[in-house]
């Protein structure tokens, strides 16, 4: 896998159907639209501090006549700033995220209070800087600094997925 593919990824992940995700850093949706196919029955959350990301990722929902994404305007480095309740997740998706996180332990605790006990998250982050593509090289979250933060928090590690060639993929368990 040259680039992401967010399909195969996720499915490496186990997105479940009827499952509960929460789409960290959603972005444009490249992740909540591979998700929302996945969960079927379930719901997605898309979580954005960028509204206008978000208001496109609604139109694009409202257009394609997907009513199981809900967009979310949250700062995620803040407690509670997602604005999902504790433990209301089965999985959180976090791509190409930590590297532009300020507050990265209030990220992780974020993350963990979301989920559910047992539930998962899949870290995909650039691997290092490619000149004109992913983030500067002094933003670059290795990683060994990634697994460092989530065992840190209190996560189980549970494996590496593909995650493209140049980026890595972990997933990690709430106890």
């Amino acid at each position: 896998m040259a680039f992401l593919d967010p399909q195969a990824v996720l499915e490496n992940f186990g997105i479940q159907e009827g499952s509960t995700v929460a789409d960290l850093g959603a972005g444009s949706g490249f992740y909540t639209m591979a998700a929302v196919r996945m969960v079927g029955t379930g719901r997605v959350y898309a979580v954005d501090v960028q509204q206008d990301l978000l208001t496109r990722l609604q139109n694009t929902a409202r257009a394609a006549k997907i009513t199981n994404i809900s967009v979310l305007h949250g700062d995620m480095e803040r407690p509670g700033g997602t604005r999902l309740q504790d433990g209301s997740v089965d999985s959180a998706i976090i791509s190409n995220v930590l590297f532009q996180v300020e507050q990265k332990e209030s990220f992780v605790k974020e993350v963990k209070r979301i989920l559910k006990s047992g539930g998962k998250a899949l870290v995909i982050d650039w691997s290092d800087s490619f000149n004109s593509m992913g983030p500067e090289e002094k933003l670059v979250v290795t990683e060994s600094a990634a697994r460092s933060l989530f065992e840190k928090a209190g996560f189980e590690f549970v494996n590496s997925i593909d995650a493209g060639d140049n980026h890595y993929g972990l997933v990690y368990r709430k106890p």
